[in-house]
């Protein structure tokens, strides 16, 4: 008598499809703060690759591979997320001006090394240089925003805190404001002509193309800035 079908000891038919294990989601295999790094740094790349145009909640879910979900409950929406992002931004920004700094130093050397560092971050990092710096799309009521930028200008103007003499300083002049303001528009504007590439073609010119001290030199005052020459505001980092 034959057998009314091919079963195995388990009684299916061995024909029969094997369902296929489901995918566990790479969000399950994320601790906490892990998932948070995760998305912040697809967002980054994000911004890299498309600009901040193409960086959304849902993109960088994707970029990540987690649920759509997950970005919103990290950061509540895109604006979180973009000042996430910028205050990440700001402690590399800090490390950078830090990086060739050192307590020997006289205050135009820091001051020289701090342009350089300035300079250097914004020359590799462009796209999430000017996240940093577009006030509309970031929450400045963020902590992790506001403490970064603090700390970002506290290191800018490190080379300001003590007098001729060596003592520290007290308290912020209008004159002294003036400086810092002048020195950062130096630094930053250099900043912004290297990332749009305007200096290009004035560089080429030159034998070398862009000489390494242009950026030393950036912070440095040529001469002593009056108060009525600018208008001194609530520095915003």
């Amino acid at each position: 008598m034959k057998s009314s079908g091919a079963k195995g000891v388990t009684g299916r038919n061995k024909s029969a499809p094997q369902r296929k294990p489901r995918r566990r989601k790479r969000s399950a295999a994320y601790h906490h703060g892990a998932l948070r790094d995760a998305l912040l740094e697809a967002a980054e790349s994000i911004l890299i690759r498309q600009g901040i145009q193409g960086l959304t909640l849902r993109a960088s879910a994707r970029e990540a591979g987690v649920s759509h979900a997950a970005p919103k409950n990290h950061f509540g929406d895109l604006s979180g997320l973009l000042s996430e992002l910028a205050a990440l931004g700001f402690d590399r920004l800090s490390a950078s001006m830090l990086a060739q700094t050192n307590d020997g130093q006289k205050p135009s050397e820091r001051m020289s090394a701090i342009g350089r560092g300035y300079v250097d971050f914004a020359r590799t990092n462009p796209a999430l240089f000017l996240l940093m710096f577009r006030s509309e799309r970031l929450d400045f009521s963020r902590p992790a925003l506001v403490e970064a930028g603090k700390v970002a200008l506290s290191v800018l103007t490190s080379s300001f805190d003590k007098r001729g003499d060596g003592s520290p300083r007290t308290e912020l002049s209008v004159s002294l404001a003036a400086q810092i303001a002048a020195s950062w528009g130096q630094v930053h504007g250099l900043a912004m002509l290297l990332i749009d590439g305007r200096l290009r073609s004035f560089f080429a010119k030159l034998p070398h193309g862009m000489p390494n001290h242009c950026a030393s030199n950036a912070l440095s005052v040529p001469r002593q800035i009056r108060p009525d020459e600018i208008a001194v505001g609530g520095f915003r980092a």
